[in-house]
């Protein structure tokens, strides 16, 4: 009997990892006829270009940023990996790259504060190198096929989407694919 309390445990603990590690991955209305795997947009092809605002009121379109690699990371306050990266990413964003650095969040969207709500959370972090988007209604989340937070989209200096990839990345594995591009 001892025995099987003790192989009910394993279960439980395996079972709530597994819950954990899947809980800021899955999003569950992904786009209609689309089965492939998370960040399957087209690579190569031009990268949606997104007209959204920051969190102060100022707008920013992706073919501003035209002439420059751009790295562009969805994310959710509620997601603890995201959460995880923002202080290297923020240290990132303040250095000197090849590349700019830009976030998106989708308020009111997957569990996701309203924009006033995010707009005052986020004012109380420490991270005044990191340039936040608000998609509303998760308008360019559906054009980008997010499906995962976090989610990394590599984009080159003429536009076209070069790699997109689900789950938290290190600054040293930016820096890598950027050093890659042409």
């Amino acid at each position: 009997m001892r025995r099987a309390w003790k192989w009910m445990g394993y279960v439980l603990v395996i079972g709530g990892m597994l819950s954990l590690l899947m809980a800021c991955g899955t999003k569950p209305d992904a786009p209609a006829g689309n089965t492939g795997s998370p960040a399957a947009m087209d690579k190569g092809k031009p990268a949606p270009d997104f007209a959204l605002q920051d969190l102060k009121g100022n707008s920013l379109q992706l073919s501003d940023l035209q002439g420059k690699k751009v790295y562009v990371k969805y994310w959710a306050s509620w997601c603890s990996i995201c959460l995880a990266g923002l202080e290297d990413l923020n240290t990132l964003a303040g250095q000197e790259n090849d590349f700019q650095v830009v976030t998106i969040v989708t308020p009111d969207a997957k569990g996701e504060k309203s924009s006033k709500e995010f707009t005052e959370w986020f004012k109380r972090q420490s991270y005044d190198n990191l340039t936040v988007l608000l998609d509303e209604d998760g308008v360019w989340a559906k054009k980008f096929e997010v499906r995962a937070f976090p989610t990394s989209y590599y984009i080159d200096a003429d536009g076209n989407l070069v790699k997109s990839l689900p789950g938290h990345a290190s600054n040293e594995q930016i820096i890598e694919t950027f050093g890659g591009m042409m």
